[in-house]
């Protein structure tokens, strides 16, 4: 399995990978001119030292490449591991790469991320951010209904922009930004990957970048069962 569906509409694809457990180990072995053939309980030793003493290092060498599909306010707090991880615990220079697809030169038919009516949730009564519990059905079904006709009044203006000879990339302002999906490419090291679970599967995240989360945990899970388990906060 390579892709995990999310909310209504988005997913999660692995792409592609490099690397493996033992990649980690020799990174971390080559400082003194070793490496190991077979991943070995000795060598899981060394994993669970690297990451428990904060050697982070041997766990930039295994890099994974996902394709995502989300709405737009998922992809903007995703990005924010992108523009932060050259100073992430003094790594230097970023592994990590995006390319997002662009409305400027495509005009396919925009998808919406629609909650249904149990997904709608109220404020939270302790803080100044997040979401509590469900709101009352009936509310919950009077926002969903809301929601679409204002989705289909933004698209019917866009399109009727387009019709109308004016540019793509400025007809696609009257569509509704945040919940619009949006695609990308994300590219990152083991490291980055396991940064954006530790902050994103945590109980407080959005719920919404939480179940994109556990579909990233998911699919880089049996690709790096030790490193990634070590490098993870309980």
């Amino acid at each position: 399995m390579n892709i995990i569906d999310v909310l209504d509409k988005g997913y999660v694809r692995l792409v592609n990978h490099m690397g493996s457990d033992l990649t980690v180990v020799n990174a971390a072995r080559v400082s003194y001119a070793k490496e190991s053939k077979e991943l070995t309980e000795k060598d899981i030793k060394l994993i669970k030292f690297l990451a428990k003493e904060g050697h982070t290092s041997p766990f930039r060498h295994a890099v994974l490449q996902f394709e995502v599909y989300a709405p737009l306010m998922i992809c903007r707090q995703w990005w924010k591991y992108v523009t932060g991880s050259a100073h992430y615990e003094g790594t230097g220079d970023s592994l990590e790469a995006w390319n997002e697809s662009s409305r400027r030169y495509i005009t396919e038919e925009p998808t919406f991320y629609i909650p249904s009516k149990d997904q709608w949730r109220g404020k939270p009564e302790n803080s100044k951010q997040g979401s509590g519990d469900a709101v009352e059905p009936e509310l919950g079904e009077k926002l969903t209904r809301e929601l679409m006709e204002y989705v289909e009044q933004g698209v019917a203006k866009y399109e009727a922009a387009l019709a109308d000879g004016v540019c793509a990339e400025q007809a696609r302002l009257f569509l509704p930004a945040y919940g619009m999906y949006v695609r990308w490419y994300w590219t990152a090291s083991l490291q980055s990957v396991a940064h954006f679970l530790n902050q994103r599967l945590a109980h407080d995240a959005q719920v919404e970048i939480q179940l994109y989360a556990k579909a990233v945990l998911e699919l880089t899970n049996p690709l790096f069962p030790n490193a990634l388990n070590e490098m993870l906060e309980s």
